[in-house]
């Protein structure tokens, strides 16, 4: 039954074939069994996901059930989480139990989803590789043929993708801040969407660079996302940047075909430095489309060669005053000082791990005096002319194809000791989280190794639906099957 997909596992539940507890047991069972291997889940929570199948299971047997009824989900642990731990997988928060529920999570608990724990992360979701957390990393269930060195699962939402991929739960939740939902989606060989910006409220979802950040689902299928993203979007008062505008049947969007869709091909993704293999599973998913019926056009994104250093100027920054909260005073760890300075320093050193401070100082740099104008200013006005292309681009195509990676997952301990080296994974999805539109990754082919390559489709602010029609479209031709070994 972990093999099910959301939409299967929704229709088995409400027929009585299955029980929300069966179904809750079978995960928490596989938790159990390779949890301790891959460390995806930072916590469990066996008792409330009993509790919440338990009541779904009353809902099913009187029909008021709802679009998750029983669906068993993992919750990245960036998402508050009233009365469970939230950590963003660092010391710093090690300790806190907030007593409030962010709004994407209020929205799948309603739903009646049932939350079997917290998943793994890169800490506070900077991170390409889930490397970075304080609780361990994240070991990728898949491996190369031949060869059992530990993969990452990509980050920063690595502990969701690999929980997903390795049937430890039916999707789960992530966030994406220059592509951290579809990077590790790639890397693991599922479904993962980061939606337009404001889709979805980030109230209670703790914070890394405020207009960056965006939650969005992980499944095994693009139409397992589209059900996912349909119970956690819409409009919240409490979020100043939350869009107020309608949440449409993502679900139904995906069975609306491309025939006489316009879909752009940038030119400045074809990279000299891009592995054979993903030039070639770019090239078949460009004959996948114009096969369903799209004609497919070559467009232009010339700013977009500067996303990547602008991404590593704004979000640096605006994580060097959001971080500055992490005081000692009010919540989480606390280590004493002779003052209130030493209060401070001994916290924040004590507290944040090595990549979090090295995006703190260049963050504080660039907003210094004197630096201010040179960098975060500069970068802010390179981001407008980066959105200002994707603009242009959508006058003329309704959705983008590109890799989403330049590579499949890497194993543990390489490319770690060159942050830049691990901040170029990121080359083909910052571009998307500069100008906030919807990104979706979607499987699409394995290399000579084995593992899994993912495409990616872009598309206009609120156009999801086509992201989803596309993605759908790929998914079929793809026909991709393959599951871990660890799964």
């Amino acid at each position: 039954m972990r093999d099910l997909t959301i939409a299967a596992a929704r229709t088995a539940l409400r027929s009585g074939a299955l029980s929300a507890r069966e179904l809750t047991d079978a995960h928490l069972d596989a938790i159990a069994a390779l949890n301790p291997r891959l460390n995806a889940f930072i916590t469990v929570t066996p008792e409330l996901a009993r509790a919440q199948a338990d009541a779904a299971d009353a809902a099913l047997r009187r029909g008021a059930h709802g679009a998750l009824t029983g669906i068993p989900l993992g919750i990245k642990d960036l998402f508050c989480t009233a009365g469970v731990r939230t950590t963003a997988a660092s010391r710093i928060l090690g300790p806190f139990v907030p007593p409030y529920e962010s709004t994407v999570t209020a929205r799948l608990r309603d739903a009646g989803a049932v939350f079997l724990g917290k998943t793994n992360l890169d800490e506070f979701a900077m991170g390409s590789s889930n490397m970075t957390s304080a609780f361990g990393p994240v070991t990728n269930p898949w491996t190369r043929r031949g060869d059992n060195a530990p993969l990452v699962p990509g980050g920063s939402s690595g502990g969701s993708a690999a929980a997903v991929a390795a049937r430890l739960a039916l999707g789960a939740t992530g966030t994406d801040t220059g592509g951290s939902i579809r990077q590790p989606a790639s890397f693991c060989g599922i479904a993962g969407l980061k939606p337009t910006y404001g889709r979805c409220s980030r109230w209670g979802i703790v914070a890394f660079a405020s207009s960056l950040d965006q939650a969005g689902p992980f499944a095994r299928t693009v139409e397992d996302c589209a059900i996912l993203l349909g119970a956690m979007a819409g409009h919240d008062d409490r979020d100043s940047t939350s869009a107020d505008i309608p949440v449409p049947d993502f679900a139904a969007a995906c069975t609306r075909g491309v025939r006489g869709l316009r879909i752009g091909i940038p030119r400045e993704y074809r990279s000299d430095g891009m592995a054979p293999e993903i030039g070639a599973l770019w090239q078949q998913g460009i004959a996948w489309l114009r096969d369903a019926g799209a004609e497919v056009i070559d467009i232009s994104l010339p700013h977009t060669k500067y996303a990547l250093a602008t991404y590593y100027i704004v979000a640096p920054a605006e994580a060097s005053s959001n971080l500055a909260r992490y005081d000692g005073v009010r919540f989480g760890l606390r280590a004493e000082g002779e003052d209130l300075t030493g209060l401070y320093e001994n916290t924040r050193a004590a507290g944040f791990g090595a990549e979090v401070r090295r995006r703190i100082m260049i963050g504080t740099y660039v907003l210094s005096a004197g630096y201010y104008d040179a960098y975060y200013l500069r970068a802010q006005k390179v981001r407008a002319l980066i959105l200002s292309d994707f603009t242009e681009a959508f006058r003329e195509c309704d959705a983008l194809l590109t890799p989403t990676a330049p590579s499949a997952a890497f194993a543990q301990g390489e490319k770690m000791d060159d942050p830049v080296t691990m901040y170029l994974n990121d080359v083909f999805t910052v571009p998307a989280n500069m100008a906030g539109i919807p990104g979706l990754s979607v499987p699409a082919g394995l290399d000579a190794q084995g593992l899994p390559l993912g495409l990616q489709i872009l598309g206009r602010p609120f156009d999801e639906e086509t992201v989803f029609a596309v993605g759908t479209a790929i998914e079929h031709a793809a026909g991709f099957t393959a599951a871990p070994a660890a799964g």
